[in-house]
């Protein structure tokens, strides 16, 4: 649970500016958007080796 420190007269924008920092910090939403996209590590693992592949015959046609 996020617990965000209000001072006395403080203001409400600063407060959710405040609880929006402690939030992106704690790393939920990118694990959420990272489960919802799960893809098989070899699936992973093909598209790394796909892009090596790419990259390897840009350089090649660069020569």
């Amino acid at each position: 649970m996020i617990i965000v420190q209000v001072k006395e007269g403080e203001n409400i924008e600063r407060a959710l500016k405040k609880f929006k920092r402690k939030y992106e910090k704690t790393g939920i939403v990118k694990e959420l958007r990272a489960r919802q996209a799960f893809e098989k590590p070899s699936v992973t693992k093909r598209k790394r080796l796909m892009k090596a592949i790419y990259v390897q015959q840009l350089h090649r046609n660069e020569e």
